[in-house]
């Protein structure tokens, strides 16, 4: 029989969904779940399968999980996954994209709003009891800057036309792409913040992206400009970050992402009133599992069947 282990630190009722949709899909294959990576001892070393995100993960995890032979991660990114030295060399990665486009602009579209408007104090002072007022900053006429031109900043893009917003590309293959107005080389990103109103990272976590949004970054940006972190944490200099927000050098960020997740409760992050942290919610939403199950069935029937991972979608190469 096929052991298959989820590990999702989500709330229950999305965990079971994967878990009953597998079950009655492939009622011949045997399915465990866990919410926490503390968890997997008693089922990891029969597991055939994981499906997880990379961010949840350990290395102690494929220490415990050497007899695995496939892990679908349940986001684009592996970042936190196949640099793991523990995971089997002969383990086949898959990953989801292709769904992210929607609902992260969405999330984008979110920040940006509450971050020009300033929504985050308008809810603590309603906490308080406390009719306060201020202008907001305005979206329309504003540039901004997508780092990171794949699939979700080509749905992007065109949505902020629709606030008769200027949009940048940042990409390290400066070509043409429908619903830019101007492409950038990130080879020197510096340069291509200095301009930006809205400066909003889709761009995978690489080691070439890796603190690429430095000190000298975040020092061109303009006092008046907005960061957008929905890519992952590594791609920026948090220290960096934390000491341009404490000095209001720029005029605040929305964070979705860290390096360290759950964010630790003493990081200075939480004390800052020109920051709004989400718990890496940018592409989650009540539809997720009906997109992702679509892709998880084809590579489970091919699995099963023999042809992985030719007939696989979405195969990670780990060259």
């Amino acid at each position: 029989m096929t052991n298959v282990l989820i590990l999702l630190t989500l709330p229950e009722d999305v965990r079971v969904q994967y878990r009953d949709h597998l079950r009655a899909l492939f009622p011949q294959i045997n399915v465990d779940l866990v919410d926490h990576h503390s968890k997997v001892d008693p089922f990891a070393p029969n597991a055939d399968v994981l499906i997880t995100f990379g961010p949840m993960l350990v290395d102690r995890v494929f220490q415990q999980c050497q007899n695995l032979k496939w892990v679908q991660a349940l986001g684009t990114g592996v970042d936190n996954l196949i640099d793991l030295p523990s995971l089997p060399k002969d383990a086949i990665v898959t990953n989801l994209h292709g769904i992210h486009g929607p609902p992260l602009s969405e999330a984008a579209f979110g920040a940006m709003l509450l971050l020009s408007r300033r929504m985050h104090h308008s809810v603590r002072a309603q906490d308080k009891r406390q009719w306060a007022r201020w202008p907001s900053t305005l979206m329309n006429g504003k540039t901004a800057g997508i780092f990171g031109v794949g699939a979700i900043a080509t749905d992007l893009a065109p949505r902020l036309k629709a606030f008769n917003m200027r949009t940048v590309g940042i990409t390290s293959a400066v070509r043409p792409v429908p619903g830019f107005d101007e492409m950038r080389s990130s080879a020197n990103l510096a340069d291509a913040v200095r301009d930006l109103d809205y400066l909003i990272l889709l761009t995978p976590l690489t080691p070439a992206t890796r603190n690429a949004v430095d000190a000298n970054v975040l020092a061109a940006m303009k006092p008046t400009s907005f960061l957008v972190n929905l890519a992952r944490g590594g791609v920026v200099d948090e220290d960096a970050l934390l000491d341009t927000l404490r000095n209001r050098r720029i005029a605040g960020a929305a964070i979705d992402v860290f390096v360290q997740e759950p964010l630790p409760p003493d990081h200075g992050f939480w004390d800052l009133d020109n920051v709004f942290i989400t718990p890496h919610l940018g592409g989650f939403n009540d539809q997720y599992v009906d997109h992702a199950m679509p892709v998880i069935e084809q590579n489970m029937r091919a699995f099963l069947a023999g042809t992985a991972p030719a007939a696989m979608m979405n195969v990670v190469s780990r060259t």
